[in-house]
């Protein structure tokens, strides 16, 4: 697909510190109060399931973390029939007013039958073509950031 986007990432300065921004995101139970899609999410040790939804569309996704560095980082693979669909991260950086939260996703670049396939399921299950992907999930990690900057800044 020529012009493809594969990642997107999107930063924003909380004013408080990296370990309380982590706390809040490495309980990804908490996810569903600052995601525009999240509605639910069941946690066990480093696996998890969202249940999400977009208007009329609403799908799950298993997940696995695979980045747990307190202060640092946190991030996890979304896995759908065993397959690995994308990484979504959050890179904390501390700043003299607090930290500079960069949310990243990555689509892992499948190939062939399994990219199809991928396409197509994202198309079913988030109603989203693959071709906007990145642009939906870029206006959804600013709504996200802000909403996270809220939740950080209120339980301080």
């Amino acid at each position: 697909m020529t012009g493809r986007i594969w990642s997107v990432e999107e930063s924003l300065e909380i004013p408080v510190p990296p370990q309380d921004v982590y706390a809040a995101l490495a309980d990804v139970r908490r996810m569903k109060e600052w995601s525009p899609e999240v509605v639910r999410v069941w946690s066990r040790g480093d696996r998890f399931v969202g249940v999400n939804r977009k208007a009329c569309w609403i799908w799950f996704g298993t997940c696995r973390i695979v980045t747990a560095d307190p202060g640092r980082e946190f991030a996890f693979d979304n896995i759908t029939f065993g397959l690995p669909i994308a990484r979504w991260g959050y890179r904390l950086e501390p700043t003299e007013r607090g930290t500079l939260v960069t949310e990243y996703w990555a689509d892992h670049r499948r190939r062939g039958w399994r990219r199809r396939l991928a396409e197509l399921l994202g198309l079913l299950f988030t109603g989203t073509p693959a071709a906007r992907r990145a642009e939906v999930n870029r206006a959804g990690m600013r709504t996200t950031l802000r909403r996270l900057s809220a939740a950080c800044q209120s339980a301080a």
